[in-house]
């Protein structure tokens, strides 16, 4: 396969694996077939049978070498690694032995060949948007001659219709991963009234695997059952509430497997992953949780701590069940306890607000000096000593008329150039007390990260500057000495882990300002002689 360098000659390995001899293909998968020859000898070809027919994906794992993971990104694009697909099916198998097998978003067909294998009087139906991840499928599907049982479906899941059957369906595989940003606003509009017609919220701000949960729900019938591996963030944020209510009410949900963030799930994605195992019409009194710290350690998928429908109905939040929550022990408090932890203000339009201090001409007493940037915590080290390289944030008095004549005048001709910029009509300013006024918070005494690819910072304020939403800030409950603040920075910079925090695709992890609140810490008296 090393021969194969491009789209064009793994389109015409393609169709020269079969692709053609599996239904009729679209025109849109025709024009990427070309008519020149293939560069790969005939017994290169016959090798090249023998491994899809083993089990192996060559054509797949071609596709990725071509396609850089940026490459894939739009159309969310990722190729789940076999491991997690025989956990995935082998759960299915001790379900019952379904009548058909439906793959929301196929690719190359890795779940569908794996699910044939093992259900070989089921009929097959691959749904795929991609006209090239459906030729390819199309070749693999020829390979194993499926061609009386499988049927290729180039199309949205969204908009895919199923026949009536006898028997089981089973809906397994890897929903594309795509962010709300890249999905149309008539599918958007088909998620939130959908869901309304089921009795359920949800937002427009859900990513792509939302929407297929819900046309799973719409698809299925009782007696139906599926898999999918998707992101683990719909466990916890407000757009993944439409997923845990259709788990708890109509998509029946069995059992939910987290992928530590640190086990990788996809070789070539930083992203998490969860597999979500369902058996549809259940209105299940409990779900089984389990965090898996590896993807060789996922074994049977029907394990799991079960935790109870009503405390799941109560929980925003799902993957903090999966953790078994240490006791504090004796000494500790929880930071909460001596600090309120708030985000910083949200502007609106950093590039009206933030500007560097000699690009501005403005009143001093409207020029706060702001961290802006999380990378100007993360190279603090442990302080920010002086706010010499940070930028300025505007912060107007609600009331203008508390501003001399010539400072109003300076500020009149900022505002008129804000208008020009339209930020009067933002959605932040407009439901702001007087839309000019940002409203920063008050310089906290520690500033903390709270979005990245490692464990948050926690810097001592010297500088007294302000922050924005890119950063929280920890204000003490009572006032605290300047060494108990010392000692509670470097013990927060050394203890806390990623762990702590919620992970998103893309490999993120996130600490909200409640969940900051709950990591663990000396109380004041160890605080102030130090933690050894």
């Amino acid at each position: 396969m090393s021969r194969i360098t491009t789209l064009h000659d793994l389109a015409r390995l393609a169709a020269d694996l079969g692709a053609c001899t599996v239904g009729t293909l679209s025109d849109a998968e025709r024009a990427l077939i070309p008519d020149t020859e293939l560069p790969l000898t005939k017994d290169a070809l016959r090798r090249l049978r023998k491994t899809i027919e083993r089990g192996g994906d060559p054509l797949g794992d071609t596709y990725c070498r071509i396609l850089t993971p940026a490459d894939r990104r739009p159309l969310g694009q990722t190729y789940t690694p076999p491991s997690i697909i025989t956990a995935m099916t082998s759960w299915a198998a001790e379900q019952g032995t379904p009548v058909r097998i439906v793959d929301p978003g196929a690719g190359s067909g890795r779940y569908l060949l794996a699910a044939a294998k093992r259900f070989p009087k089921s009929s097959i139906i691959a749904a795929e948007v991609d006209p090239f991840s459906a030729l390819m499928l199309r070749a693999n599907i020829a390979v194993h001659n499926l061609h009386d049982r499988a049927e290729v479906r180039l199309g949205d899941y969204r908009s895919l219709e199923l026949p009536e059957v006898h028997g089981p369906t089973l809906f397994i595989g890897n929903p594309p991963y795509v962010r709300h940003h890249q999905i149309a606003a008539e599918w958007k509009k088909w998620l939130l009234s959908t869901a309304k017609a089921r009795g359920f919220k949800a937002s427009a701000l859900a990513g792509l695997h939302v929407h297929f949960f819900l046309a799973t729900a719409q698809l299925g019938k009782k007696g139906d059952f599926g898999a999918f591996i998707t992101g683990s963030e719909w466990m916890d944020v407000n757009y993944g509430s439409l997923v845990r209510q259709l788990l708890l009410d109509g998509l029946g949900g069995d059992s939910i497997h987290v992928l530590d963030p640190s086990a990788a799930p996809f070789a070539d994605a930083q992203t998490t992953g969860a597999i979500t195992c369902f058996k549809v019409g259940a209105a299940p009194t409990s779900i089984k949780l389990r965090r898996v710290e590896r993807v060789d350690d996922l074994g049977n998928l029907s394990k799991g701590r079960r935790v109870s429908r009503q405390r799941l109905a109560e929980s925003s939040r799902w993957s903090v069940l999966t953790r078994v929550t240490p006791k504090i022990p004796a000494g500790y408090v929880e930071l909460g306890e001596l600090c309120r932890v708030h985000r910083g203000a949200v502007t609106g339009a950093n590039a009206i607000w933030v500007q560097r201090r000699d690009s501005i001409k403005l009143p001093e007493s409207v020029l706060f000096p702001s961290v802006t940037k999380a990378h100007e915590l993360f190279s603090a080290g442990a302080r920010l000593t002086s706010h010499q390289g940070l930028k300025v944030v505007i912060d107007l008095p609600v009331d203008l008329d508390v501003l001399d004549a010539t400072d109003r005048k300076q500020v009149d001709q900022f505002l008129r150039i804000a208008k020009r910029h339209k930020v009067n009509e933002g959605y932040i300013a407009s439901t702001r007390k007087a839309w000019w006024s940002v409203g920063l918070r008050n310089a906290a005494p520690l500033l903390a990260t709270y979005m990245a690819r490692r464990p948050p910072t926690f810097v001592r304020n010297d500088a007294d500057a302000r922050h924005i939403n890119i950063a929280h800030g920890l204000y003490p409950r009572e006032p605290l000495s300047a060494t108990v603040l010392d000692n509670l920075g470097e013990y927060l910079r050394g203890a806390v882990s990623l762990d702590s925090g919620r992970t998103y695709a893309g490999g993120l992890t996130k600490f909200e300002p409640k969940e900051m609140e709950r990591l663990v810490v000396p109380n004041i008296d160890i605080l102030k002689v130090g933690v050894s």
